[in-house]
Protein backbone atom coordinates (compact mmCIF):
# COMPACT_ATOMS: atom_id res chain seq x y z
CA UNK A 1 0.00 0.00 0.00
CA UNK A 2 1.31 3.46 -0.87
CA UNK A 3 2.25 5.48 2.20
CA UNK A 4 1.04 8.82 0.85
CA UNK A 5 -2.63 7.88 0.97
CA UNK A 6 -3.15 8.74 -2.71
CA UNK A 7 -2.39 5.31 -4.21
CA UNK A 8 0.95 6.49 -5.59
CA UNK A 9 4.27 4.93 -4.70
CA UNK A 10 6.55 7.15 -2.60
CA UNK A 11 10.13 6.46 -3.62
CA UNK A 12 13.44 7.46 -2.01
CA UNK A 13 16.52 7.97 -4.22
CA UNK A 14 19.81 8.66 -2.46
CA UNK A 15 22.40 10.36 -4.64
CA UNK A 16 19.46 11.67 -6.62
CA UNK A 17 21.16 14.88 -7.81
CA UNK A 18 23.95 12.90 -9.44
CA UNK A 19 24.38 11.76 -13.03
CA UNK A 20 22.57 8.42 -12.70
CA UNK A 21 20.27 9.43 -9.87
CA UNK A 22 18.75 12.34 -11.77
CA UNK A 23 18.05 10.20 -14.84
CA UNK A 24 16.45 7.57 -12.61
CA UNK A 25 14.25 10.17 -10.93
CA UNK A 26 13.03 11.40 -14.32
CA UNK A 27 11.83 7.88 -15.08
CA UNK A 28 10.22 7.40 -11.65
CA UNK A 29 8.36 10.70 -11.95
CA UNK A 30 7.26 9.73 -15.47
CA UNK A 31 5.76 6.48 -14.20
CA UNK A 32 3.75 8.36 -11.55
CA UNK A 33 5.81 8.04 -8.35
CA UNK A 34 6.29 10.63 -5.68
CA UNK A 35 10.06 10.96 -5.34
CA UNK A 36 12.14 12.07 -2.38
CA UNK A 37 15.60 12.98 -3.70
CA UNK A 38 18.32 12.86 -1.03
CA UNK A 39 21.80 14.19 -1.76
CA UNK A 40 24.53 16.02 0.18
CA UNK A 41 25.72 17.63 -3.09
CA UNK A 42 29.34 16.53 -2.61
CA UNK A 43 29.37 15.41 -6.24
CA UNK A 44 25.69 15.85 -7.07
CA UNK A 45 24.60 18.99 -8.92
CA UNK A 46 21.33 20.83 -8.39
CA UNK A 47 21.32 21.71 -12.09
CA UNK A 48 20.58 18.02 -12.77
CA UNK A 49 17.25 18.34 -10.94
CA UNK A 50 16.39 22.00 -11.62
CA UNK A 51 13.71 20.95 -14.08
CA UNK A 52 11.94 19.02 -11.29
CA UNK A 53 11.98 21.58 -8.49
CA UNK A 54 8.45 22.83 -9.15
CA UNK A 55 7.03 19.39 -9.88
CA UNK A 56 4.28 18.49 -7.35
CA UNK A 57 5.57 14.93 -6.95
CA UNK A 58 9.24 15.83 -6.39
CA UNK A 59 10.94 16.75 -3.11
CA UNK A 60 14.62 17.47 -2.47
CA UNK A 61 16.34 16.91 0.89
CA UNK A 62 19.98 17.81 1.51
CA UNK A 63 21.26 15.00 3.70
CA UNK A 64 24.36 12.80 4.09
CA UNK A 65 23.51 9.08 4.10
CA UNK A 66 26.30 8.48 6.61
CA UNK A 67 23.69 9.64 9.13
CA UNK A 68 20.35 7.89 9.74
CA UNK A 69 17.30 9.08 7.84
CA UNK A 70 13.77 8.73 9.21
CA UNK A 71 11.20 8.97 6.43
CA UNK A 72 8.21 6.96 5.24
CA UNK A 73 8.61 5.50 1.74
CA UNK A 74 7.55 2.47 -0.31
CA UNK A 75 10.81 1.84 -2.15
CA UNK A 76 14.49 2.75 -1.71
CA UNK A 77 17.17 3.26 -4.37
CA UNK A 78 20.64 3.63 -2.84
CA UNK A 79 22.86 5.43 -5.37
CA UNK A 80 24.78 7.71 -3.00
CA UNK A 81 28.57 7.54 -3.48
CA UNK A 82 31.22 9.43 -5.45
CA UNK A 83 31.87 7.30 -8.54
CA UNK A 84 34.85 8.82 -10.39
CA UNK A 85 38.47 8.40 -9.23
CA UNK A 86 39.01 12.16 -8.91
CA UNK A 87 36.02 12.49 -6.62
CA UNK A 88 36.29 9.32 -4.56
CA UNK A 89 40.05 9.75 -4.00
CA UNK A 90 39.57 13.36 -2.87
CA UNK A 91 38.33 12.14 0.53
CA UNK A 92 38.83 8.37 0.59
CA UNK A 93 37.74 7.93 4.21
CA UNK A 94 34.46 9.69 3.48
CA UNK A 95 34.02 7.55 0.34
CA UNK A 96 34.29 4.35 2.40
CA UNK A 97 31.93 5.77 5.02
CA UNK A 98 29.39 6.66 2.35
CA UNK A 99 29.38 3.10 1.00
CA UNK A 100 29.39 1.34 4.36
CA UNK A 101 27.48 3.64 6.73
CA UNK A 102 25.16 4.61 3.88
CA UNK A 103 24.34 0.96 3.24
CA UNK A 104 23.75 0.31 6.96
CA UNK A 105 21.44 3.31 7.30
CA UNK A 106 19.43 2.60 4.16
CA UNK A 107 19.16 -1.11 4.94
CA UNK A 108 18.01 -0.26 8.46
CA UNK A 109 15.32 1.97 6.96
CA UNK A 110 14.26 -0.75 4.51
CA UNK A 111 14.09 -3.27 7.36
CA UNK A 112 11.96 -0.97 9.52
CA UNK A 113 9.57 -0.16 6.67
CA UNK A 114 9.51 -3.64 5.13
CA UNK A 115 10.25 -2.30 1.64
CA UNK A 116 12.43 -3.34 -1.29
CA UNK A 117 15.83 -1.67 -1.61
CA UNK A 118 18.15 -1.34 -4.61
CA UNK A 119 21.93 -1.07 -4.32
CA UNK A 120 23.97 0.60 -7.06
CA UNK A 121 27.13 -1.50 -6.91
CA UNK A 122 29.91 -1.42 -9.48
CA UNK A 123 32.07 -3.45 -11.82
CA UNK A 124 34.98 -2.19 -9.70
CA UNK A 125 34.20 -5.04 -7.29
CA UNK A 126 35.97 -7.23 -9.89
CA UNK A 127 39.17 -5.15 -9.60
CA UNK A 128 41.76 -5.87 -12.30
CA UNK A 129 40.08 -9.10 -13.40
CA UNK A 130 41.71 -12.42 -14.26
CA UNK A 131 38.41 -13.53 -15.85
CA UNK A 132 37.14 -11.95 -19.06
CA UNK A 133 34.35 -11.08 -19.57
CA UNK A 134 33.32 -10.73 -15.95
CA UNK A 135 30.52 -12.94 -14.64
CA UNK A 136 28.68 -12.30 -11.39
CA UNK A 137 30.15 -15.51 -9.96
CA UNK A 138 33.70 -14.10 -10.24
CA UNK A 139 35.04 -12.95 -6.85
CA UNK A 140 37.43 -10.38 -8.26
CA UNK A 141 41.05 -9.29 -7.93
CA UNK A 142 41.11 -6.16 -5.79
CA UNK A 143 43.98 -4.42 -4.02
CA UNK A 144 42.59 -3.83 -0.50
CA UNK A 145 45.12 -1.08 0.39
CA UNK A 146 45.50 0.82 -2.89
CA UNK A 147 44.35 4.31 -3.82
CA UNK A 148 41.18 2.92 -5.45
CA UNK A 149 40.27 0.59 -2.60
CA UNK A 150 38.14 3.18 -0.77
CA UNK A 151 35.65 2.81 -3.62
CA UNK A 152 36.28 -0.82 -4.64
CA UNK A 153 36.28 -2.28 -1.14
CA UNK A 154 33.60 0.13 0.06
CA UNK A 155 31.24 -1.20 -2.60
CA UNK A 156 32.25 -4.80 -1.87
CA UNK A 157 31.46 -4.28 1.81
CA UNK A 158 28.13 -2.68 0.88
CA UNK A 159 27.24 -5.80 -1.11
CA UNK A 160 28.16 -7.93 1.92
CA UNK A 161 25.85 -5.87 4.11
CA UNK A 162 23.00 -6.11 1.60
CA UNK A 163 23.20 -9.90 1.41
CA UNK A 164 23.60 -10.29 5.17
CA UNK A 165 20.53 -8.11 5.80
CA UNK A 166 18.72 -10.25 3.20
CA UNK A 167 19.74 -13.54 4.84
CA UNK A 168 19.52 -12.45 8.48
CA UNK A 169 16.54 -10.07 8.41
CA UNK A 170 14.69 -11.01 5.23
CA UNK A 171 15.17 -7.58 3.63
CA UNK A 172 14.05 -7.61 -0.01
CA UNK A 173 17.16 -6.51 -1.94
CA UNK A 174 18.21 -5.95 -5.55
CA UNK A 175 21.90 -5.43 -6.34
CA UNK A 176 23.16 -4.14 -9.71
CA UNK A 177 26.81 -4.06 -10.74
CA UNK A 178 27.19 -1.03 -12.98
CA UNK A 179 29.73 -1.01 -15.79
CA UNK A 180 31.09 2.15 -17.43
CA UNK A 181 28.16 4.46 -18.18
CA UNK A 182 28.04 7.74 -20.05
CA UNK A 183 25.57 10.33 -21.28
CA UNK A 184 24.16 13.81 -20.59
CA UNK A 185 24.58 15.20 -17.06
CA UNK A 186 28.01 13.64 -16.54
CA UNK A 187 30.17 16.08 -14.62
CA UNK A 188 32.49 17.74 -17.15
CA UNK A 189 35.51 17.51 -14.84
CA UNK A 190 34.89 14.19 -13.10
CA UNK A 191 37.95 12.57 -14.66
CA UNK A 192 36.01 9.77 -16.34
CA UNK A 193 37.23 8.82 -19.76
CA UNK A 194 34.20 9.76 -21.89
CA UNK A 195 33.71 13.20 -20.32
CA UNK A 196 37.47 13.82 -20.34
CA UNK A 197 37.84 13.03 -24.03
CA UNK A 198 34.79 15.02 -25.10
CA UNK A 199 35.72 18.13 -23.11
CA UNK A 200 39.34 18.01 -24.28
CA UNK A 201 38.24 17.54 -27.89
CA UNK A 202 35.71 20.38 -27.77
CA UNK A 203 38.39 22.69 -26.36
CA UNK A 204 41.09 21.42 -28.76
CA UNK A 205 43.19 20.47 -25.74
CA UNK A 206 45.58 17.47 -25.73
CA UNK A 207 43.60 14.24 -25.20
CA UNK A 208 45.24 12.28 -22.43
CA UNK A 209 45.37 8.50 -22.68
CA UNK A 210 47.09 6.34 -20.10
CA UNK A 211 49.75 3.90 -21.22
CA UNK A 212 49.31 3.08 -24.90
CA UNK A 213 45.53 3.24 -24.61
CA UNK A 214 45.19 -0.48 -25.22
CA UNK A 215 43.21 -1.12 -22.03
CA UNK A 216 39.59 -1.94 -22.83
CA UNK A 217 36.25 -0.70 -21.55
CA UNK A 218 32.61 -1.34 -22.40
CA UNK A 219 30.44 1.79 -22.46
CA UNK A 220 26.72 1.74 -21.66
CA UNK A 221 24.49 4.69 -22.51
CA UNK A 222 22.61 6.04 -19.50
CA UNK A 223 19.09 5.39 -20.88
CA UNK A 224 19.92 1.71 -21.34
CA UNK A 225 21.34 1.51 -17.83
CA UNK A 226 18.20 3.00 -16.27
CA UNK A 227 16.10 0.48 -18.26
CA UNK A 228 18.20 -2.24 -16.62
CA UNK A 229 17.77 -0.72 -13.16
CA UNK A 230 13.98 -0.63 -13.50
CA UNK A 231 13.82 -4.17 -14.89
CA UNK A 232 15.87 -5.48 -11.97
CA UNK A 233 13.91 -3.58 -9.34
CA UNK A 234 10.62 -4.82 -10.77
CA UNK A 235 11.79 -8.44 -11.12
CA UNK A 236 10.34 -11.23 -9.04
CA UNK A 237 11.37 -11.76 -5.39
CA UNK A 238 14.01 -14.38 -4.74
CA UNK A 239 16.40 -12.98 -7.34
CA UNK A 240 18.41 -10.43 -5.37
CA UNK A 241 21.36 -10.40 -7.76
CA UNK A 242 24.00 -9.23 -8.11
CA UNK A 243 23.32 -8.61 -11.80
CA UNK A 244 25.74 -7.01 -14.25
CA UNK A 245 24.19 -4.02 -16.01
CA UNK A 246 26.37 -2.76 -18.85
CA UNK A 247 27.09 -2.91 -22.57
CA UNK A 248 29.26 -5.87 -23.61
CA UNK A 249 30.61 -4.13 -26.74
CA UNK A 250 34.31 -3.68 -25.95
CA UNK A 251 36.61 -0.89 -27.18
CA UNK A 252 40.17 0.15 -26.42
CA UNK A 253 40.64 3.55 -24.86
CA UNK A 254 42.62 4.63 -27.94
CA UNK A 255 39.70 3.63 -30.20
CA UNK A 256 37.35 5.72 -28.06
CA UNK A 257 39.66 8.74 -28.24
CA UNK A 258 39.95 8.46 -32.02
CA UNK A 259 36.17 8.18 -32.39
CA UNK A 260 35.59 11.28 -30.24
CA UNK A 261 38.15 13.20 -32.32
CA UNK A 262 36.42 12.17 -35.53
CA UNK A 263 32.92 13.02 -34.27
CA UNK A 264 33.87 16.44 -32.89
CA UNK A 265 36.19 17.43 -35.74
CA UNK A 266 38.70 18.43 -33.10
CA UNK A 267 42.30 19.37 -33.88
CA UNK A 268 43.45 17.96 -30.54
CA UNK A 269 46.26 15.42 -30.44
CA UNK A 270 46.67 12.30 -28.31
CA UNK A 271 49.15 12.50 -25.44
CA UNK A 272 50.24 9.41 -23.50
CA UNK A 273 50.52 9.51 -19.70
CA UNK A 274 51.69 6.82 -17.22
CA UNK A 275 49.08 4.29 -16.14
CA UNK A 276 47.41 5.09 -12.78
CA UNK A 277 47.88 2.62 -9.92
CA UNK A 278 45.54 -0.39 -10.03
CA UNK A 279 43.81 0.80 -13.22
CA UNK A 280 42.19 -2.37 -14.65
CA UNK A 281 43.35 -3.44 -18.11
CA UNK A 282 40.06 -5.08 -19.10
CA UNK A 283 36.45 -4.38 -18.29
CA UNK A 284 33.59 -6.13 -20.07
CA UNK A 285 30.34 -7.45 -18.58
CA UNK A 286 28.89 -10.86 -19.16
CA UNK A 287 25.18 -9.93 -19.27
CA UNK A 288 23.80 -13.46 -19.66
CA UNK A 289 22.01 -13.15 -16.32
CA UNK A 290 20.41 -9.81 -17.22
CA UNK A 291 19.17 -11.28 -20.51
CA UNK A 292 17.77 -14.42 -18.85
CA UNK A 293 16.30 -12.87 -15.68
CA UNK A 294 15.25 -9.46 -16.92
CA UNK A 295 14.91 -9.75 -20.69
CA UNK A 296 17.26 -6.77 -20.81
CA UNK A 297 20.13 -5.81 -23.06
CA UNK A 298 21.40 -2.39 -24.20
CA UNK A 299 19.96 -0.83 -27.36
CA UNK A 300 22.01 2.35 -27.88
CA UNK A 301 25.26 1.84 -29.77
CA UNK A 302 28.38 3.85 -28.99
CA UNK A 303 28.24 6.25 -31.96
CA UNK A 304 24.64 7.25 -31.21
CA UNK A 305 25.23 7.65 -27.48
CA UNK A 306 28.45 9.58 -28.01
CA UNK A 307 26.72 12.02 -30.35
CA UNK A 308 24.02 12.74 -27.74
CA UNK A 309 26.70 13.23 -25.09
CA UNK A 310 28.85 15.46 -27.31
CA UNK A 311 25.79 17.59 -28.08
CA UNK A 312 25.09 17.95 -24.36
CA UNK A 313 28.62 19.06 -23.49
CA UNK A 314 28.78 21.33 -26.53
CA UNK A 315 25.60 23.10 -25.35
CA UNK A 316 27.19 23.66 -21.93
CA UNK A 317 30.29 25.12 -23.54
CA UNK A 318 28.38 27.56 -25.75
Amino acid sequence: MARNGYGRKRTLVTGGAGFLGSHLIDRLIARGDEVLCVDNLFTGDKRNIDHLVSHPRFEFMRHDVCFPLFVEVDEIWNLACPASPIHYQHDPVQTTKTSVHGAINMLGLAKRLGVRIFQASTSEVYGDPHVHPQQESYWGNVNPIGIRSCYDEGKRCAETLFFDYHRQHGVDIKVARIFNTYGPRMHPSDGRVVSNFIMQALRDEPITIYGKGDQTRSFCYVDDLIDGFLALMESEPGRPGPVNIGNPNEFTIRQLAEQVLAMTGSKARLVEQPLPQDDPMQRKPDITLAREWLGWEPQVQLAEGLQRTIDYFASRES
